[in-house]
């Protein structure tokens, strides 16, 4: 009865995972896919300014030096902004890589308590560890 409920346990992680990676894996597709409407949103940063309450706590150095940093990161924007729907295929590489590992560390978990549940049942319900025997061996 513990082998078969442990395995439902394992079982019920495996489903849970399966389906946060498919949600995960739809929305990052669907977000890389969109990306590329929005190039040219980085044109608007050379209105770019810093909020009035940050501006007062720092030297008008750096906030000119912040806003031209920003201004100069609109083409680069632009430009990662257009190539993203090529990387929906990398998103989809990456989930399966991903949903495989996260299989396979719940398998091992399953196993693992397959194992204790066998130990445990062998030592009749009691812990027969004996630390000094664990530490001499």
């Amino acid at each position: 009865m513990l082998y078969a409920l442990s395995w439902f346990v394992v079982l019920a992680l495996l489903a849970l995972w399966s389906f946060a990676a498919w949600a995960l894996h739809a929305v990052a597709v669907w977000s890389v896919s969109s990306a590329g409407a929005l190039s040219g949103a980085a044109s608007n940063t050379a209105s770019f300014r810093l909020p009035d309450w940050i501006a007062v706590w720092m030297p008008a150095e750096v906030a000119q030096t912040v806003s031209a940093l920003v201004v100069g990161l609109g083409p680069l924007i632009d430009t990662l902004l257009t190539a993203l729907p090529a990387l929906a295929g990398g998103v989809t590489v990456a989930t399966w890589l991903v949903w495989g590992i996260g299989c396979g560390l719940l398998l091992v978990l399953g196993i693992g308590m397959n194992v204790l549940i066998a130990l445990w049942r062998r030592g009749g319900g009691r812990a027969r560890f004996n630390i000094r025997r664990l530490r001499a061996g």
